[in-house]
């Protein structure tokens, strides 16, 4: 095994993975994916970094997750008005707004602390 340097190492990684894919825990197969998985990680953190979610899908997305209607987070945000200003980016979210939906619903508060665009 070697560091993922090229693309074409990129590749043989991700093929081999492919071919490890139900190798189990604790066998040499298994620990050859844990490995082979860690490398395409970091070659694909620096050749392919994300941008952080905006805060509002990042919010949409999770209460797609967890089930959740607007009704459900009115007690994080305020009332149902609220929740559509948020929702709808005709306000930002405060303070504590951010703080409920990052201690109640698990949304990272560094998604949430981002700027969005509010439309007017």
């Amino acid at each position: 095994m070697k560091p993922i340097k090229t693309e074409h190492d990129y590749n043989q990684a991700l093929a081999r993975i492919d071919e490890l894919m139900d190798a189990e825990p604790d066998t040499p197969e298994g620990d050859e994916l844990d490995v082979l998985s860690m490398l395409v990680d970091h070659y694909e953190s620096r050749h392919f970094p994300l941008d952080p979610p905006d805060p509002i899908e990042a919010l949409l997305f999770r209460m797609d997750q967890l089930g959740l209607t607007r009704k459900d987070i009115e007690p994080l945000i305020g009332g149902r008005a609220r929740v559509s200003e948020v929702l709808n980016r005709k306000r930002r979210l405060s303070l504590t707004m951010i703080r409920n939906l990052h201690e109640r619903m698990q949304v990272p508060a560094d998604v949430l602390i981002r700027d969005y665009e509010v439309r007017r």
